[in-house]
């Protein structure tokens, strides 16, 4: 492999040269560079050509990668290909640098990361924790949304795995990298996949990448993020104390077994080493616990029965809507919390505050308010399903503490039946208390509670 020097400068494919800095990394197929391209810095792949199968079928998927141009701004995809070098010795593409205050996913699930002083060497350790779990479940949904774009783009991933993201834990923004891989859904150049992501056809050989295989991967990482554990690993696959091929071609390939299996508990989670995932499992509602279930039961053998990237973001903008977050500082899903027989009302059992709920005529489930809460499209504009934009929040009444009332941010008018019967009309900026018996129209779409 050809290695870059700091002060090289490397010739574009259509014109201009990009200058080596400094190496920011190195992975299986290549090293990564600091460059600068026309007064403006990205980050070089370099590819070591020895370690691609076919190298110009290679190239070739990343020029129409370029072209095709990023399926959502989710993506650090390629940019722009250097000219191939001569003798073949090497070749790579630009794409943008990391943007600032994003971790890795493996940071993430080790819950630390590690800062090295330049001077002395000495490494400390950070916490990397999300802020919140509105954070957590916003980051779910980007993920979630970034591969349905992907796939809505007739493309597949082919190698998901937990070095596949950047995450921002304060916002729940997503960067998902190592585009390079990502193909046509049918054409594969060589990548199989990281162990323990893969799915089972891959792991015996029968399948390659494809679209259903990174349903299969994507939930893998769903899992991870949220249980922070791996949904194949239990009893049966500890008792192997060195996973050797074989042993990973039993376990994850050819005798899989879901940890929380309903009809075989041979590889149920072991306290003391998988206690996140037997304590999560527990948090999170019924409804998010079979979806991973079917996926990783019935989802196994039948790869066309896999969740769709569209269920599985339903799923959590309805979890991130039934976040409850009490006065007390208690924050959980609704269902951790006392609700009456309809769920029209839910109560903290710590400290007894009760929360309304809003039903909303385009969803099957009510909504629990409380100060803070925020409203996106996707609940209050018809056939929208934009989880980012703000369109609503639940206000305290500046004279009145306690009384709660809705502020339109939509940018709309919404009209407001009382509890009297008489309607108002509240401009985007304005808002109006909550009374039981209150209705909205917001436009296509209604609310009571």
């Amino acid at each position: 492999m050809l290695e870059l020097n700091a002060g090289q400068s490397i010739e574009m494919e259509y014109g201009g040269s990009a200058k080596v800095l400094k190496v920011l990394g190195s992975g299986g197929q290549g090293i990564v560079y600091l460059v600068d391209f026309g007064g403006v810095n990205y980050a070089l792949k370099w590819y070591d050509v020895n370690k691609i199968k076919n190298p110009q079928a290679f190239r070739k998927n990343i020029e129409r990668n370029i072209n095709d141009g990023a399926p959502s701004d989710k993506f650090l995809w390629p940019k722009y290909l250097t000219k191939p070098m001569p003798d073949n010795d090497g070749f790579g593409y630009l794409m943008d640098l990391r943007p600032e205050g994003y971790d890795s996913f493996v940071d993430i699930l080790n819950m630390y990361k590690l800062d090295v002083d330049p001077l002395t060497g000495r490494a400390k350790k950070i916490r990397v924790q999300f802020r919140s779990l509105f954070a957590l479940i916003t980051a779910v949904i980007n993920i979630v949304n970034a591969f349905r774009q992907l796939h809505r783009a007739g493309k597949s991933y082919q190698d998901l795995n937990d070095g596949g993201f950047f995450i921002n834990v304060e916002t729940g923004d997503v960067m998902v990298c190592d585009c390079d891989n990502i193909a046509p859904d049918g054409y594969n150049f060589g990548i199989g996949g990281k162990p323990g992501y893969m799915a089972p056809e891959i792991v015996r050989g029968v399948a390659k990448p494809d679209v259903q295989t990174d349903k299969y991967s994507l939930a893998v990482v769903l899992f991870k993020l949220l249980f922070r554990g791996d949904p194949m690993e239990g009893e049966k696959v500890i008792k192997d104390i060195c996973l050797t091929e074989k042993s990973e071609l039993k376990h994850y390939g050819k005798e899989t077994v879901f940890v929380f299996d309903p009809n075989n508990n041979t590889n149920r989670p072991v306290r003391g080493i998988h206690d996140n995932v037997i304590k999560f499992w527990g948090i999170y509602p019924e409804y998010i616990r079979k979806a991973f279930t079917y996926t990783f039961t019935v989802g196994i053998n039948e790869p066309s029965k896999r969740i769709i990237e569209n269920q599985w973001q339903k799923l959590f903008i309805r979890l991130r809507n039934e976040i409850i977050s009490c006065q007390c500082g208690r924050t959980t899903f609704a269902s951790s919390f006392a609700s009456n027989q309809d769920n029209s009302a839910y109560k903290c059992q710590k400290c007894g505050t009760e929360f309304p709920t809003l039903a909303f005529s385009n969803c099957n489930y009510r909504t629990p308010v409380y100060i803070g809460k925020k409203f996106f499209a996707c609940e209050t504009v018809a056939g929208s399903d934009d989880f980012h934009t703000i369109t609503g929040e639940v206000v305290e009444n500046k004279l009145k503490k306690g009384m709660m009332g809705i502020k339109n941010l939509s940018g709309n008018t919404w009209n407001v039946k009382m509890p009297d019967g008489k309607i108002y009309k509240i401009e985007s900026g304005r808002g109006f208390p909550i009374w039981q018996g209150l209705s909205i129209d917001f436009g296509g779409v209604t609310a009571h509670i």
